[in-house]
């Protein structure tokens, strides 16, 4: 029976990283994986492959209506759609192939099957070849999150699907209807409107990013309606079925589904065809066949496995991080207990600061959040101080041609200490880090003003936020 000092159960990104860092503190170190390819679901169907289409698909829309205005002429643009898709499929491999590497790099050993928890210390592996047990001092949960879906709404992996399907299209739908306005929903939406689909988002909130600070979700709004995507908020759907033995197309119907196709169902009776659904209201952890119940390790009302401060279960010896922990389901966070669970473990003072972790929609143009929200900050009633800064105002982005959107700075109203920051526009994934570490360390809003900024750079327009915290900015 292989033994090991830690044995991790899941390969993605809080998997692989806490797998990675344990072998670095000096522990023999196992994990176990079902699929071939390394990475979890945000390597191989999420993260990753998205954004090399969001990429792909941002170059090719340009190349069509922007690139004219600076003085580049190209005539015909065509897509290559196969091309695109094996593109992704390149950055996906180069990636998975790059944990592999780092496994073997670090002498991590590999196994390939489903993980079960057979007792103190037992893992049993179940793969193709049969099953194996392996003995572990420390085990830890890192299985990830599954697609969820509505009542009454059941994928059928081709017309009604998930973001798998909606990142292998092998054509541009002529109508992909939306079912959720978050983070996953938008990304894919706009990469199939810059591809030519028409895309109409349903959601059942009366706003877009549930959650996100509601000003910038407002000025996201308008722009993506701009760029030719149609909403339909505070709308429920009530259930989707595929119907006849051949589809041709999806019909988006009222209360009562009629004819062959696949049918959403949604309250009001109204109708709209389309040739796919995307179904993409969130996510549940990966909990089943664990083999969790006979072990007794308690998961809360959601289905999620309760930890103490030190990812700890309430039996001995086992451990979860990630999607299938409480806290927002991002790779990042995944990431950072990873690297927390096996410092603790190795007797260090392991941390995750949850308070910044950022949220990053990759659309065009990107919107990036960290801290709270205006909403959250006047519900708790703390009192704050606000500077808006315009990227139409910054002297790079003039130059590139990404004058939409803005950077907004909430601070303390009696401290300055920065609370949250907001930006939509060109670069918010990258900018805000700029936020995240100076929250991480209390900086206050003149601390990021008095702080120089190169330029022309996009970060001068966080710099000039935090100037207008005090109504200092100086460009505008």
């Amino acid at each position: 029976m292989p033994k090991h000092d830690v044995i991790v159960i899941g390969g993605g990104p809080g998997g692989y990283v806490a797998a990675l860092r344990a072998a670095q503190l000096g522990f023999n170190v196992g994990c176990v994986e079902l699929e071939a390819a390394l990475g979890g679901t945000c390597v191989r169907v999420g993260c990753i492959p998205s954004k090399a289409l969001l990429e792909s698909s941002e170059r090719y829309h340009e190349a069509q209506t922007e690139m004219e205005r600076h003085g580049v002429l190209v005539k015909n643009v065509k897509l290559d759609l196969e091309r695109m898709l094996s593109r992704k499929d390149e950055v996906v491999k180069a990636n998975s192939d790059g944990v592999a590497f780092l496994f073997k790099k670090n002498k991590i050993k590999r196994y390939r099957g489903r993980g079960e928890i057979t007792g103190p210390g037992r893992v049993v592996v179940h793969g193709e070849d049969g099953r194996e047990e392996l003995e572990g001092k420390h085990l830890v949960i890192a299985t990830g999150s599954q697609v969820s879906t509505l009542p009454g709404v059941e994928l059928d992996g081709d017309r009604v699907g998930s973001s798998a399907e909606a990142l292998a299209y092998r054509k541009p739908p002529n109508h992909l209807v939306v079912i959720g306005a978050g983070y996953i929903g938008l990304e894919l939406g706009a990469v199939w409107r810059r591809l030519g689909s028409k895309v109409t988002v349903l959601e059942y909130f009366d706003r877009i990013l549930p959650g996100m600070d509601a000003e910038l979700a407002r000025d996201a709004l308008k722009t993506f309606k701009k760029q030719g995507i149609e909403f339909r908020l505070g709308l429920r759907v009530t259930g989707v079925r595929v119907t006849g033995v051949r589809v041709t197309g999806v019909r988006v119907t009222g209360t009562k589904a009629q004819g062959n196709g696949a049918m959403v169902e949604i309250e009001g009776g109204e109708e709209i065809e389309a040739d796919r659904v995307l179904v993409a209201v969130g996510r549940k952890p990966n909990t089943e066949g664990l083999g969790l119940d006979s072990v007794g390790v308690e998961l809360d009302e959601r289905g999620r496995v309760k930890v103490d401060g030190r990812f700890a279960t309430n039996v001995d010896g086992i451990y979860a991080i990630g999607d299938v922990i409480a806290g927002p389901m991002l790779a990042h966070k995944a990431e950072e207990e990873g690297v927390a669970l096996a410092e603790m473990l190795a007797g260090e003072a392991g941390h995750v600061n949850y308070e910044v972790i950022p949220g990053i929609v990759y659309t065009e143009p990107e919107i990036a959040t960290v801290g709270k929200s205006e909403e959250q900050l006047k519900e708790q009633k703390i009192a704050y101080k606000k500077g808006v800064f315009p990227y139409l105002a910054n002297g790079r982005a003039r130059a590139l041609g990404a004058t939409d959107g803005k950077v907004k700075i909430l601070a303390h109203a009696q401290t300055d200490r920065i609370l949250g920051v907001h930006i939509i526009g060109a670069r918010a994934g990258d900018l805000i880090s700029e936020a995240v570490v100076a929250m991480n360390f209390s900086a206050s809003s003149e601390d990021l003003a008095r702080t120089v900024h190169a330029h022309p750079t996009l970060s001068e327009v966080v710099r000039e936020a935090a100037l207008a915290v005090e109504g200092r900015a100086l460009h505008m």
